[in-house]
C-alpha cells in the first residue's frame, strides 16, 4: 500500500481524541434470541483492536452492529460522534470498511472487477472512474497478491485466494476504519501471517483503525494493540495483551487450563494450553 493516495483528515465536527466508533449500552439480538444486553464498547482511534472468545459470545455480532449490517434493539452505534443509522450508507462506507464473515461473489465476476469494486462508495454524478481509483485498486491487487488473478473468475479460485481477492476489494475502498471479521478463514499459516502482516502495516504506516475478529487467540495476542475478550455477550476484560492475558482469564472466558509465557519472538502473551496426558514417542 506505499504511495496510496488515502490521507486520515479529521472528519468536520469530530473532537480531537474522542473515539470515532463505539456502541452504548446496546441490547443486539436476531428475532427473539437476544446475544448481548448493556453492551458498551470503545474503539481506541489508530488501534489493531481484536475480539476474542468463544463460539457463539457475541463477538461477530458486535462486529455487525459496529458495521451497520445490525441494528441494535436498544442503545447505540456512534461513528464519528452521530448514530451510525443517521448516516447515508455512502458516507458510512467512504470512512468504514469490512471483510465480511461470509462472501458470495456474482457469478461470471473477475477478480479485477471484483476489487474495482470497493471504489463504488466514491462514485458519483459528478465523480466517475479516475485515475486515483485506478491506482488504489493496483495497490490493493499488489498488496494482497492478487495481481497475477486479475482476469480469473472469482469462483474458480481457491478458497485462500478468494479471501485474499475480498480483502483486496476492502483495502481498494480505502476507509480510515476497517472491520474484518475472521480474515484469516481458510488460509494456511503462511498465509494468515501474510494478511496479519498487511493490515498490521495498515495502521503503523497510514493510522488506519483495524478491528478484527480472530479465533487463534495467540496471533490476537501478537497483533493487537488492545484485545476485547467477550463470553456470554459481555466484555470479560479489555486493554493491551500484555496486561490482561492470564491464565486465569484464558480458562475464564474460553474454559482452557494453560500456562502463559512470553513469546520469544514477539515478546508478547503466548498460550500454552495444559496437556490432558504425557505425549510419549
Amino acid at each position: 500500500m506505499t504511495g496510496s493516495t488515502n490521507t486520515l483528515t479529521p472528519v468536520p465536527g469530530t473532537a480531537p481524541g474522542t473515539t470515532r466508533l463505539s456502541c452504548a449500552d446496546a441490547t443486539l439480538a436476531y428475532d427473539q434470541r437476544v446475544v448481548a444486553e448493556s453492551l458498551s464498547v470503545a474503539i481506541p482511534d489508530h488501534s489493531f483492536t481484536v475480539l476474542v472468545g468463544p463460539n457463539g459470545c457475541g463477538k461477530s455480532t458486535l462486529l455487525r452492529a459496529l458495521a451497520r449490517l445490525l441494528t441494535p434493539r436498544r442503545g447505540t452505534v456512534h461513528l464519528d460522534g452521530r448514530s451510525i443509522h443517521e448516516l447515508r450508507a455512502k458516507e458510512v462506507a467512504r470512512r468504514l470498511g469490512l471483510l465480511p464473515q461470509t462472501t458470495i461473489a456474482p457469478d461470471g465476476i473477475t477478480v479485477l472487477d471484483l476489487v474495482a469494486r470497493g471504489r463504488y462508495p466514491h462514485q458519483g454524478l459528478l465523480r466517475q472512474w479516475s485515475p486515483a481509483d485506478e491506482q488504489a485498486v493496483a495497490e490493493a491487487m499488489s498488496a494482497t497478491n492478487v495481481t497475477d488473478l486479475a482476469g480469473r473468475y472469482v469462483d474458480e479460485l481457491s478458497g485462500g485466494q478468494r479471501q485474499r481477492v475480498w480483502l483486496a476489494m476492502a483495502l481498494a475502498q480505502q476507509t480510515p476504519i476497517l472491520l474484518l471479521d475472521e480474515p484469516t478463514t481458510f488460509l494456511d499459516i503462511a498465509h494468515q501471517i501474510e494478511v496479519l502482516d498487511l493490515v498490521a502495516r495498515l495502521r503503523e504506516e497510514q493510522g488506519h483503525t483495524l478491528v478484527a475478529v480472530l479465533h487463534d487467540l495467540n496471533h490476537a495476542c501478537r497483533y493487537a494493540t488492545h484485545l476485547i475478550a467477550m463470553r456470554d455477550g459481555r466484555v470479560v476484560a479489555q486493554g493491551p495483551p500484555a496486561d490482561i492475558i492470564t491464565a486465569d482469564l484464558v480458562e475464564e472466558v474460553f474454559g482452557l487450563p494453560c500456562r502463559v509465557i512470553t513469546d520469544p519472538e514477539s515478546g508478547t502473551p503466548l498460550i500454552i494450553p495444559r496437556a490432558r496426558r504425557a505425549v510419549r514417542p
